[in-house]
């Protein structure tokens, strides 16, 4: 009988900003690639059980368990308080020292608990057993595995022993004792890294982390979740190339046992250039010029050939492949590595990144000449497609349409490009301005439903779509035209689950069987239109009730059940904690036009 698997909401992540690993409520880290976010799983446990790789520390029986992230930064403080008394352990992966390193810190706190440590290695997504030996280096006895170009090194104490294919150990914990464990990835064929002295680089990790916080420049409500918002933004994007993930996670279901299960270990345009909106709500430009370099790298070339998502380090190699030895999260099936979506069109990437790329401008961050001249030719080869359906932003795996949402979105990246030039960048526009007016009247005559009231998902249907929400932070139509209240209202009455928004209704159009729960950043979205239009109460409420439904460290996943708060899909959401950074600068935006 398959372990039923922990909620996805009682899991933290930590990270070194080149890869991440997912730590339960039982103290058992289920996902980690290694050494970076798109690379194989040497624990996977999330997708399947615990022979396809963990490493848990944790009380061998009934505990009481509360976690925080220490102040300023992604570090987990895990205290597990059992009958006879409590121990408190530190997970962090170093970040800065160029290596790929799990440090786990475990001090007694009062009276004597007993641990079980559980090392499970299995390369290649839970599939390749690695050979293991004790051996001693640089002075110490460790503990190492090796399967072709993976090696993990394991040091510190106490060292777990063989026990039916895996490693284990018991051990106690009195009060001031303190344990220290490393495990460190390397190329097989290096020789092992010395200790890095693991108390020492968590300080440095805290401090670090913290120090770049403290550039954050918002004085407005929600602070402790807009800060833990943008370090986890902070913490998927690459340090070493700025691609931004969506997650770091792959195939974490969007409804019990669904189909709709997807890898997010890559950077959409759209995403990171929204991820890039957010910190530069809050004054955190610090690094965005990096996402730009990543951005000018990633899609030079053929304009034509442009993609919607690339890999961390900008290749466009995503195939989409099954992996059927792993039975799935809680059995859903099948999970996926690689993505297929990546070879759609999707009309409105462009007008997201435009958007963004003028917002870069307007704080100083001036187009380098090739930059402005790959956004133009970028443009010139958006006028010769414009009239093509596409799969739009929810990458509908059903037939192309013309979705309202995407003719919206080509208007913005032509009025960009307009206002570039009349702002001194070098081009001739006349082309630009004739599709923008054409798209903007396209939209409001086209995209408009008359019999319901409200824009609509796409020219062929009355159904109606949350993405529709944007279009008065696109710039469109205003917040207040009746059209655009006629939206709201209808998204309303047809959209909400207990008062939390879906992205549409599963009527075949996305070609795929199921339902889906909430989407978060539509409900964030939703928020900011509340703000937008002035029902500042509405937005207010909603934006509290999204906070509440938060894990106990902040965390936040594709979409949640209202009825349980149990969270799906992929898991931390870049998209949902980019909306609430968003939207709780909307309404901090608000609060000052009311006085």
């Amino acid at each position: 009988m398959p372990t039923p698997p922990q909620p996805i909401e009682d899991y933290a992540v930590i990270g070194d900003r080149t890869t991440a690993a997912l730590v339960g409520r039982d103290g058992s880290i289920d996902w980690l690639c290694l050494p970076h976010f798109d690379s194989p799983a040497c624990f996977a446990a999330m997708l399947g059980e615990r022979e396809h790789g963990r490493w848990r520390i944790g009380p061998t029986g009934p505990a009481t368990t509360t976690r925080r992230y220490l102040p300023g930064s992604l570090v987990l403080e895990t205290t597990h308080e059992t009958a006879t008394g409590t121990v408190r352990i530190t997970d962090a992966m170093p970040t800065g020292d160029d290596r790929a390193d799990v440090v786990r810190i475990i001090d007694g706190v009062d009276g004597v608990v007993e641990l079980e440590q559980d090392l499970v290695v299995r390369f290649g997504y839970g599939r390749v057993p690695p050979w293991f030996r004790r051996m001693r280096e640089h002075g110490e006895e460790v503990l190492v595995a090796i399967a072709g170009p993976d090696r993990l090194v394991l040091r510190g104490a106490p060292l777990p022993r063989a026990h039916r294919h895996a490693h284990r150990a018991t051990f106690e914990v009195r009060a001031g004792e303190r344990f220290e464990l490393d495990l460190c990835w390397q190329h097989s064929w290096l020789p092992i890294a010395e200790p890095v002295g693991e108390a020492e680089v968590v300080r440095t990790t805290i401090a670090e982390s913290s120090d770049w916080l403290a550039s954050l420049d918002y004085e407005g409500p929600y602070l402790e979740a807009v800060q833990t918002s943008v370090l986890v933004l902070r913490a998927l994007t690459d340090d070493a190339t700025g691609g931004i993930l969506a997650a770091p996670t792959t195939s974490l279901p969007e409804s019990p046992g669904g189909e709709r299960n997807w890898d997010y270990r890559f950077t959409w345009l759209r995403d990171a250039s929204l991820s890039v909106d957010a910190m530069l709500a809050v004054s955190l430009d610090e690094r965005v010029g990096l996402w730009r370099d990543w951005l000018l790298r990633a899609i030079a070339g053929d304009p034509a050939d442009m993609r919607i998502m690339y890999r961390r380090d900008g290749g466009r190699e995503l195939p989409e492949l099954e992996l059927d030895h792993l039975p799935g999260y809680g059995g859903a099936r099948p999970v996926r590595i690689g993505n297929g979506a990546a070879e759609q069109r999707q009309h409105d990437v462009l007008g997201q990144v435009m958007l963004t790329l003028e917002r870069l401008r307007d704080i100083g961050l001036a187009d380098t000449l090739d930059a402005w001249h790959l956004q133009r030719a970028l443009l010139d080869e958006l006028a010769t497609h414009w009239e093509q359906p596409d799969h739009g932003l929810w990458e509908m795996r059903g037939e192309p349409q013309r979705f309202t949402h995407s003719r919206a979105m080509m208007w913005a990246a032509f009025d960009c490009g307009v206002r570039a030039v009349e702002s001194g960048c070098d081009g001739d526009p006349t082309r630009w301005i004739e599709l923008r007016d054409l798209l903007r009247d396209e939209v409001l005559t086209l995209g408009f439903d008359t019999a319901t009231g409200s824009f609509r998902q796409h020219y062929d249907t009355s159904e109606v779509d949350a993405s529709l929400l944007q279009l008065p932070t696109i710039g469109i139509v205003d917040a207040r035209d009746p059209r655009f209240l006629g939206t709201i209202a209808r998204i309303e009455r047809e959209l909400l689950v207990d008062g939390l928004p879906l992205r549409y209704r599963t009527t075949g159009v996305d070609g795929l069987a199921g339902d889906e729960h909430p989407f978060v950043l539509c409900a964030f979205w939703l928020v900011i239109a509340y703000a937008q239009c002035g029902r500042l109460d509405d937005a207010r409420a909603l934006m509290e009730r999204l906070i509440a439904l938060r894990n106990d460290v902040g965390l936040l996943a594709e979409e949640i059940d209202p009825a349980t708060g149990h969270h799906w899909g992929n898991f931390p959401q870049a998209f949902s904690h980019l909306g609430l950074v968003l939207a709780a600068a909307e309404i901090a935006k608000a609060e000052r036009r009311a006085g």
